[in-house]
């Protein structure tokens, strides 16, 4: 890797202007990229750190929608010292090409063309702001150098019979894409040349040369066309000018990751982001929160340690292959496969079972929650039950695809008829 002083000049690009709708109800009032996840981080924090890991600390969040609690984190959170002229600032709509929101990602983007005029950088990261993972950038940026390309996309190896669920990368040459198709059926994709049975699928983080990128806007904004997008508008214009490389994210070592596993996920649906929570609790998870040479960096809540203790009436505690964040206590309940939450109250006899309690939840004596997300400030009453009776949890709360059931910020626990 080139040698930090040498390094070209960077301006990063976070989209965190999406609406989440597929995650509601915990995107009712706020952004998805403020969504909380893995006890007290939120999603934007894992960009944000693997940009600030790498040493790429001009930094700007593209926000849109329902973006109060986001600005409100950013502003605590993520302060950079502006000695070297460190930042990292969130860019609300701004409307700068006429009284409308962002049309797409692209979009976002060519309205914002003026911190690209202001900042002069030679190469512009653009990362989603709800994808969890970890990257070096610095190995994505020297390949995109190497290669000489106008943008660089990355990839990550999927099974060819989830291709239907991504923006398929074909290459041609080298890393030279061939392709770029959304959501093609696997008869209709071949597989990587050392591994047939994969995929490369567009993680959606990229690298642009920012001569490239300018030019690329304009191109796009003018079309008649578009769908203001950047997987499905900007990168098929790139590989049919011959300028689109893909960067393989299985290439990528992150200091401290022995193990080198390569995890992503994008958590833009309910059952994605327990799904997630699910990988960060095994003895040996796919995702590791504890890698101290590449933290995930957030500003917690300042609460006392977790406490485990017993109860008079029910008893010791029993919490087992669970996430405990500052402040929770467990009084004489049972944690098991579970995320809670700073703040996160079990009291006796009640039982949590695979679920994701976010901040200041309380399970009353004797109740029992399984296969759920419970959103901030729920309170679920003495021997109430959430996720036993499929039919009365449908009726009553959100319930996902595969099963799990949500209740939105402070919602009230609805008693079985």
């Amino acid at each position: 890797m080139l040698e930090f002083a040498s390094r070209p000049k960077v301006l990063s690009i976070v989209l965190a202007g999406g609406e989440g709708k597929r995650l509601a109800p915990l995107t009712l009032d706020r952004a998805k990229p403020a969504v909380p996840f893995g006890g007290h981080y939120r999603l934007i924090d894992f960009p944000l750190s693997n940009l600030a890991n790498g040493g790429y600390r001009k930094i700007v969040v593209l926000t849109q929608y329902k973006s109060h609690s986001l600005d409100v984190h950013l502003s605590k959170t993520w302060r950079l010292s502006t000695l070297l002229g460190n930042y990292v600032t969130s860019v609300p709509a701004q409307m700068r090409q006429g009284p409308r929101w962002f049309l797409g990602s692209a979009d976002a983007m060519y309205q914002n063309l003026n911190l690209l005029d202001d900042e002069k950088p030679d190469y512009v990261f653009v990362f989603g702001a709800d994808h969890i993972y970890r990257i070096d950038p610095r190995q994505m940026l020297d390949h995109h150098i190497d290669t000489g390309a106008g943008v660089t996309v990355a990839g990550i190896r999927v099974r060819k019979d989830e291709s239907e669920q991504f923006g398929v990368i074909q290459p041609s040459d080298g890393s030279k894409i061939g392709s770029f198709v959304e959501k093609p059926a696997p008869d209709e994709v071949v597989g990587i040349a050392d591994d047939p049975d994969e995929i490369l699928a567009s993680m959606g983080n990229y690298i642009f040369s920012a001569d490239a990128l300018v030019e690329l806007l304009h191109e796009n904004a003018a079309s008649e066309a578009t769908r203001h997008d950047i997987g499905g508008d900007l990168i098929p214009l790139m590989v049919g000018k011959g300028e689109a490389h893909v960067y393989d994210f299985t290439h990528n070592k992150v200091p401290g990751q022995l193990d080198q596993r390569h995890y992503w996920r994008d958590v833009g649906t309910i059952d994605s982001y327990f799904d997630a929570h699910m990988d960060l609790i095994d003895d040996f998870p796919a995702f590791d929160l504890y890698n101290a040479e590449w933290p995930i960096h957030t500003l917690a809540r300042t609460l006392p340690p977790a406490k485990v203790v017993s109860d008079g009436t029910h008893g010791f505690s029993t919490v087992h292959t669970s996430l405990l964040s500052n402040g929770v206590v467990v009084s004489g309940g049972t944690v098991e496969g579970s995320v809670l939450s700073p703040g996160v109250r079990v009291q006796g006899g009640a039982i949590v079972q695979n679920a994701v309690l976010l901040d200041d939840v309380v399970i009353g004596e004797g109740a029992s929650v399984r296969n759920a997300v419970l959103d901030k400030n729920v309170v679920v009453p003495p021997g109430a039950r959430i996720g036993y009776d499929a039919d009365h949890d449908a009726a009553n709360y959100t319930v996902s695809d595969a099963g799990v059931v949500v209740l939105a910020k402070g919602a009230s626990v609805v008693a079985p008829k």
